[in-house]
């Protein structure tokens, strides 16, 4: 048998092992940070002090919430100190930069020099010696008209988020904005190797931009969490993350610990006109990057 099928056949039982061990997936804290209502969890590189959303159920009010990890649990929340604690404007997607300096998170707050909230653009706080900074617009350049959400970043600065302003290929796209001479460049659109027209978000960018997880919906293809591996400056055709049936469906807001060794994500539903979300974890290695490589690599 040829060496690269051998290869390939081994990655797919590979897959189909961690298939069964995704299985394993814990519920994050369901005495304090899980509780019927949270998604969209980040954490600083010292594991110390997490970020997530509260939406009490619904959309019409969101805010960001922070907790620190102490003794082996994580303590009681309290509303993060760049959100908006009284619900005036909606914040999601918070999301700690490698180096742990910055919370980047998206907002409709309005912009400077604006009165009005309007949609969501992407703001950032910044950790100082007394804490977190007050909140500021990360860069004009990476805002538009239209929503921008879920803004990630690499170790260089460069940073990856969803958005659905013109000239996407239906509904949001995928966009990357690279950090160089100090300043964001403007957004290049992912293409069509990584975008659909079915919709593509929730971006979480390896630190070294090694790799791409994000969610689609496409009906045409595998769908929920979906991986690209990067190839010099191309992208290889996203592959499928096995998770369980559950997290397809309902999963988004995917996060890796600076460390590599744990994947974070959320799942939603809905019981009426209420969603119940939680946060899950397993353990970065049941999802098997080297042989969802190797499935990419040969889907090229």
């Amino acid at each position: 048998m040829h060496s690269l099928s051998r290869i390939f056949i081994f990655a797919l039982l590979l897959l189909g092992s961690a298939t069964a061990r995704a299985q394993e997936a814990r519920m994050l804290a369901p005495d304090t940070l899980s509780t019927n209502d949270v998604f969209g969890f980040t954490l600083t590189p010292d594991g110390k002090s997490g970020f997530y959303v509260k939406s009490f159920g619904g959309r019409d009010t969101l805010i960001l919430m922070m907790a620190q990890f102490r003794g082996g649990r994580w303590e009681k929340p309290v509303t993060a100190p760049f959100s908006s604690a009284d619900g005036r404007f909606k914040d999601i997607d918070p999301f700690v930069t490698p180096d742990g300096k910055l919370v980047l998170f998206n907002s409709t707050r309005p912009l400077p020099g604006k009165t009005a909230s309007g949609d969501f653009n992407i703001w950032a706080a910044r950790r100082t010696a007394r804490g977190w900074s007050e909140p500021f617009v990360l860069s004009a350049v990476l805002n538009s008209d239209s929503s921008d959400i879920y803004a990630t970043a690499t170790r260089s600065g460069t940073v990856y988020f969803a958005s659905d302003r013109a000239g996407g290929l239906g509904g949001l796209d995928l966009y990357r904005s690279e950090f160089r001479n100090g300043a964001y460049q403007p957004p290049v659109n992912l293409g069509p190797n990584i975008n659909s027209s079915s919709g593509d978000s929730n971006p979480y960018i390896a630190p070294d931009e090694s790799y791409l997880i994000f969610v689609s919906r496409r009906p045409d293809g595998p769908g929920g969490f979906l991986i690209s591996f990067r190839q010099g400056s191309e992208w290889t055709k996203p592959v499928g993350i096995p998770l369980p049936q559950e997290a397809a469906s309902g999963g988004f807001c995917p996060f890796v610990t600076a460390d590599g060794r744990t994947f974070y994500y959320s799942r939603t539903r809905r019981e009426g006109s209420r969603f119940i979300e939680n946060i899950y974890f397993i353990p970065a290695e049941h999802l098997h990057l080297d042989a969802l490589r190797d499935k990419a690599m040969q889907g090229r």
